[in-house]
Order: C-alpha cells, then sequence, then structure tokens
C-alpha cells in the first residue's frame, strides 16, 4: 500500500539547473590537498595522485572552488609560484596540515599546480581572492597572471614557470566569510572592500581577458547583513551599480551531532537542518530581488555540508563518511533543483577527505564515499530544465519542525527524457512511493537506488566502499503511474522515457 505520492509537473518549467550546482570545495586543511589531491608537501615533478583525479575525472566536476575558506584570506599567491624549492614556508593561520597539528604552509602546491589539476579533471576553476590581508593589486595581479595572453612581466613570469596560454579562470570570488575570518568587517565595510576590489579585478574583462569574468561577493546566514551589504554596495555615483554576478552563503549542518553517538532523532534534528536550506535559498534571492534581480546576481551556495562534533582543528577537520550524510546531500540537491531559477552555483565542503568529502584517502589507496554516490545519481539532472513536482508524504514532528520522511525533484532532457530523485529521509522506517509522470504503460523506465539494506550510520572504508554503488530498483508501471518501495534512507533516481 503506498503512504507517499510524488507528481511531476513536465510541462511546470522552473529553470535550466546549471552544471555547477553540483560544484565542490578544497581548502589548504588538513589532507584535502597534501595527500589528499597531491601526494605530500615534499612531492617534486609530478604530484598529484592518479587514484584521485581518476574518481573525480568520473563524476564530471563543474567547477572547483580554491584555495579557500579562511584560508583565503590570508593567502598570497605569489608564494605558490615558480621553482617548488624556492616557494617560502609561510603560517596557516587558521589551519593545520596533514594531521600533524602544524599551522604551517609550504606552497609546494600554489597556482600552476591547481589549475593544471582543474584541467586533467575536465572542471572549471574558482579562485578565491585575498581580502582580508591583501589588497586590489594582489588580486588584479593574479588574474593577470593567470589569465592573460600578453607581454607583460607576469604574464611572462607564467610564461618562465612552464605554462605558455593564458588559463581560463572563469571564477573570481572577492574574498571568503568576510564577516568572520576574512576580517570580521561590518556589511558597509566589506560593501566598500568589495567595490574596491571588483573596480580593479572587473576591469580585465574583454580588455586584458577574452572572456567575461564572473565576480562573486560574499553573503551571510544573517540574511539582515546581506541586506545591508547591497544597500551600500549599489551606492556609487560611478560605474556599475551592482558590480557583482553572484552573491554567496555558506550554510553547515550537524554541528552538535556526534556520528559514534547519533540516534534516530539526532538523524531527523539533521536532516531538519539540512532542509533549512531551502528557507536560506529564498530569503538571498529576496535580499537580491529588493535591490536589483535574481535574473542578474545568482545565489551560490559555495560551502556547504555536514560538520559533526568529530570535525575539529586536531582532526584536520576529517569525520567519518555515513549513509546518513549521504542522504542529506541528496536532500539538498533536491533544493537546489526546485531553486533552478536563482542558483547558479553550489560547492560542496570539501572535495578530499574533509568534512563531507567525496573522495577518501589512506596511504596509497582512494576511494569514493556514499556522498559521491548522490553526486553520481544525481549527475543526469545536470543541464536538464527542471520542473515542478507536488510531493504528498508523511511528516515527523521534529521540535517544532516537521520533517517530510519522503522528498523529490524532477528535470527534463531536450530530447525529453524525464528523470526523477526521490529520497526517503525516514532513517526508521519503508515508504512506498507513487510517482505520477503522465504518459503510458509502454514508458521506458530505467531506475537506480542506494543504500538498500544499509544503516545510516554505515560508515565507509577501503575494504566496504564498492558495496555503497546504486543498484538496480524494482519499479512497477500501470496507467502512467511508477510505484516503489524505498527502504529507510535510501535514494533513487529514476528515468522515464
Amino acid at each position: 500500500m503506498t503512504d507517499a505520492s510524488v507528481t511531476v509537473h513536465t510541462e511546470a518549467s522552473i529553470d535550466r539547473i546549471e552544471p555547477e550546482l553540483h560544484g565542490h570545495f578544497s581548502e589548504h586543511l588538513g589532507r584535502c590537498i597534501y595527500d589528499g589531491i597531491w601526494h605530500s608537501q615534499s612531492a617534486d615533478g609530478d604530484g598529484f595522485r592518479e587514484d584521485v583525479m581518476t574518481l573525480l575525472s568520473d563524476l564530471e566536476m563543474p567547477v572547483l572552488r580554491w584555495p579557500g575558506g579562511c584560508f583565503a584570506d590570508d593567502y598570497h599567491w605569489e608564494d605558490g609560484v615558480g621553482p617548488r624549492e624556492d616557494r617560502p614556508r609561510r603560517r596557516n593561520l587558521f589551519w593545520s596540515q596533514d594531521r600533524s597539528e602544524v599551522p604551517e604552509e609550504p606552497n609546494t602546491f600554489g597556482t600552476d599546480e591547481f589549475l593544471e589539476f582543474c584541467e586533467r579533471v575536465g572542471t572549471q576553476p574558482y579562485l578565491a581572492t585575498n581580502v582580508g590581508s591583501g589588497d586590489p593589486q594582489e588580486a588584479a595581479d593574479w588574474v593577470e597572471y593567470a589569465c592573460y595572453g600578453g607581454d607583460t612581466e607576469l604574464a611572462n613570469r607564467r610564461r618562465e614557470n612552464g605554462r605558455d596560454e593564458p588559463y581560463e579562470v572563469p571564477y573570481w570570488g572577492i574574498g571568503n566569510e568576510n564577516w568572520g575570518c576574512g576580517g570580521r568587517m561590518s556589511p558597509e565595510q566589506y560593501a566598500r572592500e568589495y567595490r574596491r576590489f571588483a573596480t580593479y579585478v572587473g576591469s580585465m574583462d574583454n580588455l586584458m581577458v577574452d572572456d567575461d569574468l564572473e565576480l562573486i561577493a560574499c553573503g551571510f546566514e544573517d540574511h539582515e547583513w546581506n541586506h545591508r551589504f547591497m544597500e551600500e554596495v549599489g551606492k556609487s555615483s560611478w560605474g556599475v551599480e551592482f558590480p557583482l554576478d553572484h552573491l554567496t552563503l555558506h550554510h553547515y549542518y550537524g554541528r552538535t551531532m556526534s556520528v559514534a553517538e547519533a540516534d534516530e532523532d539526532d538523524y531527523d534534528q539533521f536532516l531538519v537542518e539540512a532542509l533549512e536550506m531551502d528557507e536560506h535559498i529564498e530569503r538571498i534571492a529576496a535580499t537580491i530581488d529588493a535591490f536589483a534581480t535574481t535574473r542578474d546576481i545568482g545565489v551560490i551556495i559555495d560551502e556547504w555540508g555536514a560538520w559533526h562534533t568529530e570535525a575539529v582543528a586536531e582532526s584536520g577537520l576529517e569525520q567519518p563518511g555515513t549513509v546518513v550524510d549521504a542522504l542529506s546531500a541528496a536532500a539538498v540537491l533536491d533544493v537546489f533543483n526546485h531553486h533552478a531559477d536563482v542558483m547558479t552555483m553550489s560547492n560542496i565542503a570539501q572535495t578530499v577527505n574533509v568534512l563531507q568529502c567525496l573522495v577518501e584517502t589512506e596511504g596509497d589507496e582512494a576511494w569514493a564515499r556514499p556522498t559521491y554516490h548522490v553526486f553520481d545519481l544525481y549527475a543526469p539532472h545536470k543541464g536538464n530544465e527542471a520542473v515542478q513536482t507536488s510531493v504528498e508524504a508523511p511528516t515527523r514532528n521534529v521540535g517544532d519542525d516537521e520533517l517530510p520522511l519522503v522528498g523529490a525533484s524532477a528535470s527534463v532532457s531536450d530530447d525529453g527524457e524525464t528523470y526523477v530523485t526521490v529520497t526517503n529521509l525516514d532513517t526508521r522506517g519503508t515508504h512506498t512511493v507513487e510517482i505520477n509522470v503522465g504518459g503510458d504503460d509502454a514508458a521506458d523506465v530505467d531506475a537506480k537506488v542506494l543504500f538498500e539494506n544499509q544503516e545510516p550510520d554505515l560508515i565507509v572504508d577501503a575494504d566496504n566502499a564498492d558495496e555503497f554503488a546504486a543498484a538496480d530498483l524494482d519499479v512497477s508501471v500501470e496507467d502512467g503511474v511508477l510505484t516503489a518501495e524505498l527502504q529507510p534512507s535510501t535514494v533513487a533516481g529514476i528515468s522515464i522515457q
């Protein structure tokens, strides 16, 4: 007997799902870069981890943000270019590297390594400039070094460092968390600094570089802060009224939940916190529309994901990778699809080894975490047209909130294929779901499911990593209605042609 239904309104378009909604984030923190992307702090020559590159290439990452995070606002890019043996060893003001708790940065991995890595795995780079301790000239010089093809000292320095042609770097973040670790600025102070930096970085457009640069301003979960920023950044007697292409915020959840000690009530609270993403997107979009328009300024969530009590500075922000974390990622990706009309990018934190990473390494081994498989299952949505879905499902009271026990989103491809993702957010019980997409019994249906017969607290490691891959899902079709039984904590992807 069915107890939940999903109706897909294939004619009710939301907007195109930008592939960048499946973006990623990497910071010089713990083992994300060193031992994650790069073999070690002392690697000579080609130090990239081939196993990690293979996993990330297979995922077809659309965009990767670097070098931070808090690290970005104390990072000076010139420290990380040129011969590695000549690069200075600097402080890492906010984090330690590896598991050694030493707050030092060897600069073995810098701009050229990062941009080469992006090319090797087929992703677009997103660079976060230093506003907190840097200046506009440093930011503009970075653009020139990376992207200019002419005859200047910085362009020629890039050539001397082994890169003849300019890189393509479409996304430039002007600072990171400048309300906090990026300088503890008021919104008005940051708005003035933002305009100053944007004047120099933005002037590169179509003069020194061939393509438009996408400028990204830092927002906050405190939406009054965003309101005051937008009000101040628009005050100018000269130039573009709103010199930003995107406004960001960060949303972490599960900060009080221990992976080792959590129970079913904790899982419910954790998923409720993940779904708060919906309100944050609505509120930041409303703030943009109060001063400009989301048709011109997109919403980016450039740090998001599970952050548990196990992830502390002493552990390099490492935490176990579990099924329930992956379930939360599916719920959030559904939210992003629902807001495809305002969202232009997201970046889960972080790519390798840190927080809700997609890939984990230990020694010479690398493996995919459960969240990796969610991103893989959701990949068919990328570039599709998001369409409205109506979900009727039971809920559970969680404090003052309600947790919907079934969630979904849907999209339609250019050739008319409908792709539906359905999540059973109930970690305790099975739900049988009807999915109505119209059509008839002859519809060609292909369905996959993640995490059947797996407990929500099941942790991935090198030995069991293959057990988290998608399996076939039994789906019945009658009179254009699909029916599927979803076990607790499972995620389904269903293609209907």
